[in-house]
């Protein structure tokens, strides 16, 4: 499989992958893909978007290989967009920010969404790196080796 294309030359695949999704209605559309949305109509109504951004944003994110658009289930003249393959690689950095965002943008008590997991009924654990031995890493635990 080929890997889809992407606008940035950037040698860093933090930047590159930022110029791709890191705009904030890319990641809501995605962050709703994940919820289970998939149609045009009910990405509008979720986000408040307007219709000519999200076109936009849908457009990009198909362009890229992380939505794919299919008929409805259903049948009839409407279609779906659908996270591909490497649409599904993205539940990690999505759950990255959500995580991140329950630990600094709340105020301890204050209700905010929360992410179930399926098989339990309980939240899911919180998210961290670790090494190859299991150990959690940190950010001193870490270095990138940049091209020379």
């Amino acid at each position: 499989m080929t890997k889809p294309a992407h606008t940035s030359n950037e040698p860093c695949p933090v930047a590159r992958a930022s110029s791709l999704i890191g705009d904030r209605w890319t990641l809501l559309i995605v962050r709703d893909a994940f919820d289970g949305v998939r149609r045009f109509s009910d990405f509008q109504r979720s986000l408040g978007v307007a219709r000519n951004i999200l076109s936009d944003r849908l457009r990009r994110l198909v362009d890229a290989g992380i939505l794919a658009v299919q008929p409805a289930r259903e049948g009839g003249a409407y279609q779906e967009y659908v996270l591909t393959e490497a649409g599904e690689d993205l539940f990690p950095l999505v759950l990255a920010l959500r995580q991140w965002g329950e630990r600094q943008l709340f105020s301890p008590g204050e209700a905010h969404s929360e992410l179930i997991e399926t098989a339990t009924g309980e939240p899911v654990a919180p998210m961290l790196p670790r090494a190859r031995d299991g150990k959690v890493l940190m950010a001193h635990d870490a270095t990138v080796r940049k091209l020379a």
